[in-house]
């Protein structure tokens, strides 16, 4: 399944260069879904996601190898450097009797298996849970990548809307001094006005290279987190106001915590208190367990000539725990204790994701309303630069009245753009609360 992802990320980003190989820069444009993708397959978060289960999964095999016999094969040779000897009295004469042969030879088959053993049968659903518990920590991990490179993202398209933005308010400056200048040149403007818009026109430009710094480190935090090499140069895709159905018609808001993956692991930790507890428990019971042997014992003075005896046997061992000094009885206590605890704690995190996706739907209610005050405002202040435009050329409106207009409009579109920004940015944030995937 991971192949198939990096597979397809990597014809993303194939098909990325092949389209943009005719650009000075090669940069790699992203759209949103492609970024996502690439993130999904190439962040070391989730390659460490995925192998946390692979190795849980491994886990959870090796705990049900106990139902299965344990079978082993054993040898032993043994060389008699000096024999043992008896003394015994036969009719009042001592003789002396000399025990055992020069060599010996073990060798055989022994198996076990349980036949009756409950707290083995309840530890493998604990392993089943630990299994359920990587799963969900995998799924929480690519949630919360999903909701940081959405927001990564959306900065990056803010950062470069404010660039663009800035770059504009520049070039009008520019074109407004060099309008002024020719004005003065002819005596239709003072000296102050061609200052005043040098000045407008030198203090545009910081603010382009502010721009343009915050652009680029948007962009290095976005390649950071879906996996992109940091000196590759990547350019977003789309425009913030790509995104403005999403929050025109998000209308309803529900706050469905069932998904939360935290609450999910609290929930899982939940089941395992009562696993663990069950088989505790279980211990009282007494096991059950079957051995088979089979083997072959050789003796003899030479190693040409041994004797050869094979024999096996079966054996059923039944252990009944009678008293332990009270460490089973303790060690529920202990569950007991921890299992109110969680309860407490599951009750005190649903509390919390109550008032932050209050919080977030709060937020994204508030952007909406402030988007359409600044949509509006856009449209006036749009109309009122023009305008104003139109008679500073024709000498009707000062540089100042020209500059304020301009300023107005400016930060209107801003105030637009953060509006929605800040709207995805509390959606992806509810989405990654509400563990949408």
């Amino acid at each position: 399944m991971r192949t198939k992802k990096i597979f397809r990320a990597t014809l993303t980003i194939a098909a990325a260069l092949f389209f943009t190989s005719n650009a000075p820069a090669q940069s790699l444009q992203l759209t949103l879904g492609q970024a996502l993708e690439i993130a999904l397959s190439e962040s070391n978060t989730v390659k460490i996601a995925d192998m946390t289960v692979e190795k849980s999964g491994y886990a959870k095999k090796g705990s049900y190898a106990s139902l299965y016999p344990n079978i082993s094969a054993n040898g032993s040779y043994q060389r008699t450097l000096k024999k043992q000897q008896m003394v015994m009295n036969f009719g009042g004469m001592e003789q002396t009797i000399t025990m055992g042969q020069n060599n010996n030879i073990n060798a055989g088959v022994t198996a076990s298996m349980p036949l009756i053993n409950a707290p083995l049968w309840e530890s493998l659903k604990v392993s089943a849970m630990d299994v359920e518990m990587a799963v969900e920590q995998a799924r929480s991990s690519k949630i919360s990548l999903v909701s940081q490179v959405k927001q990564a993202f959306y900065g990056a398209l803010l950062a470069k809307e404010s660039h663009n933005m800035m770059k504009e308010v520049y070039d009008n400056a520019t074109k407004n001094y060099n309008e002024t200048v020719n004005k003065y040149n002819v005596g239709k403007a003072s000296e102050f006005e061609k200052m005043r818009a040098q000045v407008t026109m030198m203090n545009a430009e910081p603010n382009v290279t502010s721009a343009e710094n915050a652009m680029v480190l948007t962009t290095w935090q976005l390649k950071a987190l879906i996996g992109i090499d940091l000196d590759k140069e990547i350019e977003v895709v789309g425009d913030l106001s790509d995104y403005e159905g999403d929050m025109l018609g998000g209308g309803n808001y529900t706050s469905d915590m069932s998904n939360n993956s935290s609450m999910k692991q609290l929930q899982i930790q939940n089941r395992m208190l009562d696993a663990n507890t069950k088989m505790l428990k279980f211990q009282y019971i007494p096991t059950l367990a079957a051995q088979f042997a089979y083997n072959y014992v050789a003796m003899g003075d030479s190693l040409m000539k041994m004797n050869w005896s094979p024999y096996s046997t079966v054996a059923v061992s039944l252990s009944i725990p009678i008293f332990d000094g009270l460490s089973k009885h303790y060690n529920i206590k202990q569950m007991k204790v921890a299992k109110e605890s969680l309860n407490v704690q599951m009750e005190d995190v649903q509390r919390n994701l109550s008032i932050a996706a209050k919080n977030y739907t709060d937020q994204m209610e508030l952007c909406v309303k402030n988007y359409n005050a600044a949509k509006s405002a856009v449209e006036v202040a749009q109309k009122s630069y023009q305008i104003s435009e139109k008679m500073y050329e024709v000498g009707k409106a000062t540089l100042v009245e020209l500059n304020d207009a301009q300023l107005a409009y400016t930060q209107a579109l801003l105030n637009m753009n953060q509006s929605i920004y800040n709207y995805m940015v509390a959606k992806a944030a509810l989405d990654e609360l509400m563990g949408k995937e």
